[in-house]
């Protein structure tokens, strides 16, 4: 088992910066794959971004490439994710998600079986 705690949520102006963390514990970090999700109320949830257990690799989603930045720290284990330029679009309830490495990086929330409970971002215009 694996258990993710996300932070670093709020309340932001567009164009500015926030910093998600999510802090995994229950299972040796650096063999995750780790990932980031988002989902708007009824929605389904979306990838944002994803990257290997040593960190070499990555794949961000399109609405989000050039502004958003994840990564890992392996030692802390603990995965985040950089948000600049942020946009009021990018209002949403953000989520941690693990799994076993394989060959890709996985975009789809069913290849995840760990989720962190999320965390709310709320862009203003």
């Amino acid at each position: 088992q694996v258990q993710l705690v996300e932070s670093g949520g709020g309340l932001v102006q567009a164009g500015g910066s926030l910093k998600l963390s999510c802090a995994a514990s229950g299972r040796t970090f650096s063999t995750l794959v780790m990932a980031w999700f988002r989902q708007a109320p009824e929605k389904e949830r979306d990838f944002v971004a994803a990257l290997t257990p040593s960190g070499a690799t990555t794949s961000y989603a399109d609405s989000v490439k050039g502004r958003f930045t994840i990564s890992r720290d392996n030692a802390k284990n603990t995965v985040y994710l950089q948000m600049n330029s942020l946009k009021p679009e990018d209002t949403f309830v953000y989520y941690c998600a693990a799994t076993s490495p394989r060959v890709g990086l996985p975009v789809r929330s069913y290849d995840y079986p760990y989720w962190g409970q999320g965390t709310q971002v709320t862009v203003s215009s």
